[in-house]
């Protein structure tokens, strides 16, 4: 099969972006299927003739695009700000990315607009001490109005007129959920206009588009945004994202059949990180968790908040792996783990004296969930500079043998280190 997927298998933030740029090198075709510019992916890529290791923060584009050999394509699952993607286009290009004429975006892509980010805040607001804790980048409301069939998609952005007075029914809609806030809708619609024209050349029909790079022996790389436990139906609800963050988002963000997946990688941290509220059974509120955040460098990509972070959950992956059917996975930031004398995982929740078959849907009851871990012995040896898998010491590859035979699922990456180089390869049976 010609169709390859990478998915986060936590919430997020797991490192997605440097397995898709090594992947992308052999790759025609590089697509986001779900999600907006709420996304954060850093990828350090070694650019010039000099090589200098150059920091690439991608939020809405694919990051298949640090190779320039390799197409953008940003399907119609994903919610497209506008002012944000020239943004971050105009920045990689300042950093030395030729980006021309390999960047698409579907034309039944839904748009999300200023306004969206308004609302999205005020609603924060609303929720007081029950807030989500969202990237306030207008994600959700822009989905609620694809769910309730008021969006507007990229198409409409060529009919001016129709634009415009969709545009306006959407707004005064707004202000009489929300109350009038300070907003200049004919401004907005003035600068659509413009945006649309600088757009025109980048969209396309994505589903004719890449069935036809399919048909033709195209290699497609799908690169996941967010992760499982933030997905609409399967993560910590309410706390989750507004799309689906599944495989199954993938056939329906892009428009392809399941039988056209060929291969569906799981990426997941050597431990365990969350942005924002809700549910982490294995949070580490003490010194353990504090030395992950530092030496982690655990600050978002998008949004530059602090991480919380705790001890890998092999309940979270259990649960992320059966809904998935990951065929690998990778396991990033496994060198932040070197200087610790054990490691604990958490491999079950126990309610009322017994364990739980599964992750549960409600969260007043994973409140009151005793976590188990399995403590094992740290390496406490530098690995950041290793550059195989036989070289790891012996403790190190324990964890791996102990991950990969609890979920039944082969590691068949595993970063050591921030830079490509630092990813190596375990070959799977």
């Amino acid at each position: 099969m010609s169709v390859t997927v990478v998915l986060g298998a936590q919430w997020g933030d797991e490192g997605k972006g440097k397995l898709v740029d090594i992947l992308s090198a052999d790759i025609d075709v590089c697509a986001r299927c779900a999600g907006g510019n709420n996304a954060g992916h850093t990828i350090v890529v070694p650019i010039g003739p000099e090589k200098v290791p150059t920091t690439f923060a991608f939020h809405l584009l694919p990051s298949g695009l640090v190779n320039p050999g390799c197409t953008g394509l940003i399907g119609n699952g994903v919610v497209v700000h506008l002012p944000s993607f020239f943004d971050e286009l105009d920045a990689l290009e300042k950093q030395g990315l030729d980006c021309n004429g390999r960047l698409f975006v579907s034309d039944r892509a839904q748009l999300v607009f200023d306004f969206h980010q308004i609302v999205d805040g005020l609603k924060e607001v609303e929720l007081g001490g029950s807030s989500i804790g969202t990237t306030k980048k207008g994600i959700g409301p822009a989905y609620s109005g694809k769910a309730s069939r008021s969006g507007l998609r990229v198409h409409h952005l060529f009919d001016h007129d129709t634009f415009a007075t969709k545009f306006r029914k959407l707004v005064d809609g707004r202000f009489k959920r929300y109350g009038h806030f300070e907003y200049d809708t004919e401004g907005e619609i003035e600068r659509y206009k413009k945006l649309a024209e600088r757009l025109r050349p980048h969209v396309i029909d994505s589903v004719a588009y890449i069935h036809k790079a399919i048909g033709n022996g195209q290699r497609i790389l799908v690169e996941g945004a967010n992760a499982l436990m933030l997905d609409l139906d399967f993560g910590t609800y309410p706390f989750v994202t507004s799309s689906s963050t599944t495989i199954g988002g993938v056939c329906t963000g892009l428009g392809i059949p399941p039988k056209l997946i060929g291969t569906t990688i799981g990426v997941v941290k050597a431990y365990t990180t969350r942005v924002g509220g809700g549910p982490f059974p294995s949070e580490q509120l003490n010194d353990v968790g504090v030395h992950l955040q530092e030496v982690g460098r655990e600050f978002g990509t998008t949004t530059g908040r602090r991480r919380r972070c705790g001890w890998l959950d092999l309940v979270v992956m259990k649960h992320s792996c059966l809904i998935n059917g990951y065929d690998s996975l990778n396991l990033t930031k496994l060198d932040i783990l070197d200087d610790l004398a054990e490691i604990k995982i958490a491999t079950k929740y126990m309610y009322e004296g017994k364990a739980l078959e599964g992750f549960p849907a409600d969260l007043e009851l994973l409140a009151k969930v005793d976590v188990e871990y399995v403590t094992m012995p740290g390496w406490q040896t530098p690995i950041s500079k290793l550059t195989s898998y036989d070289a790891l010491p012996d403790n190190c590859k324990k964890y791996i043998a102990f991950i990969e035979n609890f979920l039944n699922t082969p590691i068949e990456w595993i970063g050591v280190g921030p830079g490509r180089e630092s990813m190596l390869h375990k070959k799977t049976p």
